[in-house]
Parts: structure tokens; C-alpha cells; sequence
């Protein structure tokens, strides 16, 4: 695992809120819904989106799902999966996207889990590793592993960049990747 600096000055506020318009744009003109499931990002990919006015239109709903709990009541994710792969596993994220996109009729849904440190990493999972999964309807979900470098903070901004990325690249037909369009 290569370490991507969640460089705090290119995700600024004003670029969050600039790649969340682009994917309500994209959305919007598609007729199009997402819902977000999201764990060490509390709710802030659904807070961009939900900034910018006119999300109602395209903007479905949103999962906060912290607890492997929460995760298996309000999405779906199998209890097994959390306990053979842990919370910050390919299985668990694409179960949250897939979980997030049944439950909600939306037609696409972007999922979240990682660890946003200081502390809860280990020598497999360290601090800054988070997982993406993007699912949409007739299709399996696609899953992204990154390793963020940084506190906290500039790891869960880099994380809800990423999944903002990742709705922009698949309302626009492109690939979803880290690296994806840039505000």
C-alpha cells in the first residue's frame, strides 16, 4: 500500500463543495439519485451534497452507520462479514453500497468505512486506511482501497473527496478512481 497525502489545501471546503456540485450536476442531468453509507466519514459526503441547493432532486438519503450494529440493522451488512473481514474490509464496504443502494431505490450509492486515527490502526489495518464502494442497480460494486496519510481531519476529508470523486466518475460514465475529476 502506497500512503496519498490527504493534502489538506487542495480539499478545502470550496473544493468539496465544488466536486459535490459537479456530481449533482451529473446527477441531476442523468434523472438520477445517490445514497451514501458512510462509517469514519459521520455523514459529511451526505452534508456536501446536501449543501448545495436543489439536492432534493437528486440527493436520496444518507446512512450514518459508525457501529458494526448499525451496519447490520440499517444496511444489511452480514454479521459474519464483519467478523471473518473486520468493519474496514472490501467485504463490509461493498455489503454497505449494496445494502445502501436495496434499501434506499436509488440508483447509485456510495459507501465509506476506514480508520480515521489517531488510534484503532494495526500493523494490517493502520490509521488512514479507508475503503470505497460504489454500487449502482444491474451492476456489481466496484470497491476502492486508499491509504491516507495525515491526522484526522485531512483523512476524512480526503476520504469524502474520494467518494465524491467516485459519484462524479459514475454519473459521467467514466471510471470511478481516487485520482478522479478535480474541482
Amino acid at each position: 500500500m502506497v500512503d496519498t497525502p490527504a493534502d489538506s489545501s487542495r480539499l478545502s471546503d470550496s473544493a468539496l463543495r465544488a466536486l459535490a456540485e459537479a456530481a449533482g450536476t451529473l446527477l441531476l442531468a442523468q434523472r438520477r439519485r445517490v445514497a451514501t453509507a458512510e462509517s469514519c466519514t459521520g455523514g459529511w459526503v451526505a452534508k456536501c451534497l446536501t449543501d448545495i441547493p436543489g439536492s432534493s432532486q437528486w440527493f436520496e438519503r444518507g446512512y450514518v452507520t459508525y457501529s458494526n450494529l448499525a451496519k447490520e440493522q440499517s444496511i444489511g451488512v452480514a454479521a459474519s462479514v464483519i467478523e471473518t473481514f473486520g468493519a474496514v474490509s472490501r467485504p463490509t464496504v461493498e455489503q454497505m453500497a449494496a445494502g445502501a443502494l436495496h434499501d434506499s431505490g436509488a440508483d447509485l450509492a456510495v459507501a465509506i468505512t476506514g480508520i480515521a486515527g489517531p488510534d484503532g490502526g494495526s500493523p494490517d489495518k493502520p490509521v488512514g486506511l479507508v475503503w470505497f464502494a460504489l454500487a449502482q442497480r444491474a451492476a456489481p460494486p466496484v470497491a476502492l482501497q486508499q491509504n491516507f496519510a495525515g491526522d484526522r481531519e485531512a483523512i476524512r476529508r480526503a476520504a469524502v473527496a474520494t467518494a465524491l470523486r467516485m459519484v462524479i466518475a459514475a454519473a459521467g460514465g467514466a471510471k470511478a478512481t481516487a485520482g478522479g475529476p478535480q474541482p
